[in-house]
């Protein structure tokens, strides 16, 4: 099925050349990271996880979404979700692809990445998180790629792969609670150490992943003959509406606890985040889109009338989008560092270059992503 990825027109392969371009700039930036460390990006000793690592806590949450179309389909025979449980997949091993990536680059030297693997720790959520989100990238591309050959063949699937499906779902919420348990496993970190930040980042993941697949289902019918389901689509607006109100509600529960017990060490997180504390507040702007954003976005969607209509649908899934990617590509990990245990602020700004090697790895994604969705809508539509 490979040689669908190579037909395509003009615009295909501008958009391919263009991705090309995005990775060479990222790659060539990334070489100044490898020749001079870590120095190069806008982390500090106070503020040692930066834009990397939330990138990469971010798209787990982006992969794990998937789950809400597998779940559905698989345990719940839901027929709508059939003609694109294949995109959710590939979605997710696109995101996962560019979490190791992220963590790759972060760990400064990357062969220190093996480590991971060839020296296992039980105890590390570290070593745990990488193995299941190796076994989830894995079960993603077996699963995706043996559909979809199934259906070129016009022969159903094998059994053995359905047995798959069924262990990815659990594996699926494993991931982001993993990755969730890093943080909240250090007890130095109050703006972490609470015990719904896992439900919290599912939550969010349940909004942010279905919200995406959405825009891409609409980018999809613009482009090719493909129709990815009108009733689908409606389905995963109603699956994004209330994993939004679920991260608002779980947001709000932080902070009723942080400043009803008015311990500091939970609320200067908040304040920093938001209103700013002593004098800094460099995230201040950002992070109040974010809530304006997500707030707009669960609005527009919890209503039929206005999710229904779909351009309304677009905004709100773009503002979820955003606002998410915000809370937690921006907000979420930086947040934890400030202020640091002794309440010193050092704030934290991401580099020129940090924002260009993540262009970088975010073209190798969509390029993943890209020929892997050119793959399944040319078996989807007899190519």
């Amino acid at each position: 099925m490979l040689e669908l990825a190579i037909k395509g027109g003009k615009g295909y392969w501008a958009w391919i050349g263009g991705l090309l371009a995005v990775l060479v700039l990222g790659a060539l930036c990334y070489g100044q990271q490898l020749e001079h460390g870590l120095m190069v990006t806008g982390q500090s000793r106070d503020v040692s996880w930066g834009f990397y690592t939330a990138q990469m806590t971010f798209l787990v949450g982006v992969a794990a979404g998937g789950v809400m179309l597998v779940l559905p389909y698989y345990l719940h025979d839901y027929k709508a979700f059939g003609r694109i449980t294949v995109l959710g997949e590939f979605l997710a091993v696109a995101s996962i692809v560019m979490c190791f990536l992220y963590l790759l680059i972060h760990l400064g030297q990357p062969f220190r990445a093996l480590n991971i693997f060839l020296n296992a720790t039980p105890s590390s959520m570290l070593f745990w998180d990488g193995n299941v989100l190796m076994a989830y990238l894995l079960m993603n591309i077996v699963i995706g790629w043996n559909v979809l050959e199934a259906e070129r063949n016009g022969v159903p699937p094998a059994p053995w792969v359905k047995g798959l499906v069924y262990l990815s779902i659990p594996m699926a919420f494993a991931i982001h609670t993993m990755t969730a348990f890093i943080y909240c496993g250090l007890p130095g970190r109050g703006f972490w150490l609470t015990a719904i930040l896992a439900p919290r980042f599912l939550a969010s993941a349940f909004a942010a992943g279905p919200a995406l697949l959405i825009l891409l289902c609409f980018i999809i019918r613009k482009v090719s003959d493909f129709d990815p389901g009108q009733k689908a689509i409606k389905t995963l607006a109603v699956i994004t509406a209330y994993g939004m109100v679920a991260n608002l509600f779980f947001l709000g529960c932080e902070v009723f606890v942080a400043f009803y017990s008015r311990i500091p060490e939970h609320m200067d997180h908040l304040k920093y985040l938001y209103v700013g504390l002593h004098g800094h507040g460099v995230l201040v702007p950002w992070m109040r889109i974010s809530l304006l954003l997500m707030g707009a976005a669960a609005l527009l969607l919890v209503p039929p009338v206005t999710r229904n209509n779909e351009a309304v649908l677009m905004a709100a899934c773009l503002c979820a989008f955003v606002g998410i990617w915000i809370d937690k590509g921006l907000g979420m990990i930086a947040g934890g560092f400030i202020p640091s245990p002794l309440h010193h602020v050092t704030e934290y700004v991401p580099s020129f270059m940090e924002l260009m090697i993540s262009a970088g790895i975010t073209a190798i994604g969509l390029l993943v992503l890209t020929v892997l969705y050119k793959i399944t809508l040319g078996v989807k539509q007899g190519g």
